[in-house]
């Protein structure tokens, strides 16, 4: 019992009291996470009814805006009705006005058409007539020159035909002297080729021979092999003929049900003709009977629809013009609601931008194009060519955006040239950690290093690198394996000396 009360006595050690403090502080974090579980949770309640009540209070305000806005737009509406009307009054006027000096300016041009005519008219008569004197000139001038080109022609050729009867009778004693000629050599070739004929006639006969029984052999060979492809072909296709032939018996008995059916139709359409015919009669005869009857029914119809037509017009009218102005409202409000927040948002967004711009952006804002003439017009043939009509219209629209998308592209290729230059550094900055702890692991002595292979790290003359087996038993003639040094940075040495 006396050492159980020592022991109670005994104050408590250093790492109790930690434990102690340290649960202690545990279950003050978890009482204040608890509070701030509490307090959000109490918060996020207030702000959902806070945005029911405001979205309540929101929706009463539009409806009671909207009535207000449909009064002072239909008033607006009657006032622009107004001075549209004494505008297009005004119009008509000033047309009216103009078309009464076009149409005396009119008056005035034919007048002035017609005087132009008549002196046109004149000049092409004096025209004529100098034409005239001039073709009978040149007809004169013509007939003079054929004359002397004719006596000129007969001189010629008399001479002519004197020179040609001349050469005839030259040629005559010429060609006489050539068929005697003729007539010599003709018989001594006839003799020279008898000879070569029957010289050749007996090589022909020989090589003829010797061809026939060459392709006696060759027919041979080719009929054997076309005997036998046939055999095939006939053997392969044998179930695809009586397929066919099958098909062929089908098809006969189907066009002869075809032209059955066609009779029979051809009838029917007779039958059908010849009953049109009595209803068209039929319906002649009971047209002239319902005809009056028909048009006091349609007056009195015609009258009716007028009437309603009028009224639902009207209706149809005003809840039309409401609803137009209730739609063209509240898109109005909404679009000029977004374009204001945009706009907002853009001159915010410029002004935070103007601060990172440098001098350089301030002065020339847009950069200028890097390509060529040459270049920008061959990329501008190639957009031409794959815009659509669609695309062109599209784009006409946004032409003034040009400015924006190059300062936008500017920006973007900066923003990738530092993502590259990061990375980039980012890859420098790992390699020389990884060479940083390398040099640490060698100077410094922790568990890490002392559990990893160190050569620099040596404890009574031994290093903790794996040794080399040594070899039991050495033959005199064998040559020593070459001793390891175990080697100590200076640096390492005279940190732990000094």
């Amino acid at each position: 019992m006396s050492k159980k009360g020592k022991k109670a006595k005994m104050p408590l050690s250093d790492e109790e009291q930690l434990l102690l403090f340290q649960q202690k502080l545990l279950a003050e974090e978890e009482m204040a996470k608890k509070k701030e579980r509490l307090l959000s949770q109490f918060l996020k309640d207030k702000l959902a009814k806070e945005e029911h009540n405001s979205a309540l209070n929101l929706y009463k305000i539009n409806t009671q805006w909207r009535t207000v806005l449909r009064e002072v737009k239909t008033r607006e509406l009657h006032k622009d009705i107004e001075i549209l009307s004494q505008t297009f009054e005004r119009v008509v006027d000033c047309k009216d006005s103009v078309i009464k000096s076009l149409a005396t300016d009119l008056s005035e041009a034919e007048e002035q058409y017609a005087h132009a005519l008549r002196s046109h008219l004149h000049s092409i008569d004096q025209l004529l007539a100098l034409q005239r004197s001039r073709l009978n000139l040149l007809e004169e001038s013509y007939n003079m020159e054929l004359e002397a080109l004719t006596k000129e022609f007969e001189t010629e050729r008399k001479t002519i035909i004197d020179q040609h009867e001349k050469e005839i009778h030259y040629l005559q004693d010429v060609f006489m002297a050539m068929e005697q000629n003729y007539i010599d050599s003709e018989y001594e070739s006839k003799l020279e080729f008898q000879s070569m004929w029957d010289d050749l006639k007996n090589k022909n006969l020989e090589e003829k021979h010797f061809l026939r029984l060459h392709l006696e052999n060759t027919v041979e060979d080719l009929w054997r092999r076309f005997q036998d492809a046939l055999k095939n072909y006939t053997d392969a296709t044998e179930d695809q003929k009586i397929a066919f032939e099958t098909l062929k018996v089908k098809d006969e008995r189907s066009s002869k049900e075809i032209e059955a059916q066609m009779k029979k139709i051809q009838k029917l359409q007779d039958s059908i003709i010849i009953l049109r015919g009595k209803i068209m009669v039929h319906s002649h005869e009971n047209e002239d009977r319902n005809q009056y009857i028909r048009k006091d029914k349609e007056l009195v119809l015609a009258q009716l629809r007028k009437l309603k037509a009028q009224r639902s017009h009207a209706r149809e009218i005003s809840q039309e013009n409401l609803v137009k102005l209730t739609l063209e409202s509240n898109a109005t409000l909404k679009a000029l609601r977004k374009i204001v927040d945009k706009g907002e948002k853009i001159l915010k967004l410029a002004e935070i931008c103007r601060k990172f711009e440098t001098e350089e952006e301030k002065v020339l804002p847009f950069y200028s194009s890097v390509l060529t003439p040459k270049e920008q017009a061959e990329i501008e043939e190639i957009y031409r060519e794959e815009l659509t009509e669609e695309l062109s219209k599209v784009i006409v629209n946004y032409t003034g955006m040009e400015n924006f998308w190059k300062r936008y592209n500017k920006v973007k290729l900066e923003q990738l040239s530092l993502q590259q230059r990061r990375a980039q550094l980012l890859e420098i900055n790992g390699k020389l950690r990884e060479m940083l702890k390398q040099y640490l692991d060698g100077i410094s002595v922790s568990d890490e290093v002392l559990s990893q292979l160190n050569p620099l790290f040596i404890v009574n003359h031994r290093s903790n690198l794996p040794q080399p087996l040594s070899t039991p038993t050495t033959q005199p003639g064998d040559k020593q394996p070459p001793t390891t040094y175990n080697i100590i940075e200076a640096a390492h040495v005279i940190s732990h000396i000094l």
